[in-house]
């Protein structure tokens, strides 16, 4: 599936303090994010495979971090417990607990160290 299939080709998470939030979605998500070069603010990648949705953490000057925004998903897919039990400890906490959406699996939102909330979706 080419990207301009996809509802979503790209993302963004507004962040106050980037190496905080980069530390706290490595930590939760077991990844790591790398650097992004661009002129009008600082951020750091999701991991992707070429011709995959992607987004970031951007530090933008115009935008702010917190609820009420837009709400992503990130794939969690087989790793959704998981991924709610580091939250917590990372700095972050659930605003819905893991949730049944049959038939499309399961998601749970929580509130990243930002202040923002993000959701995750798990088909298992």
């Amino acid at each position: 599936m080419s990207n301009t299939q996809n509802a979503l080709n790209w993302f963004e998470i507004y962040v106050a303090d980037l190496p905080r939030a980069k530390s706290f979605y490595e930590k939760v998500l077991d990844i790591t994010m790398a650097p992004m070069e661009s002129e009008t603010c600082e951020g750091v990648m999701f991991p992707y495979e070429e011709g995959t949705v992607s987004g970031g953490l951007l530090k933008v000057e115009h935008c702010q971090p917190g609820p009420g925004g837009t709400l992503v998903y990130l794939n969690a897919d087989g790793k959704l417990d998981a991924i709610i039990a580091r939250i917590k400890e990372a700095g972050g906490k659930m605003v819905l607990e893991k949730m049944e959406i049959p038939p499309h699996g399961f998601i749970a939102v929580f509130e990243d160290c930002e202040g923002n909330h993000v959701g995750l979706h798990s088909i298992s």
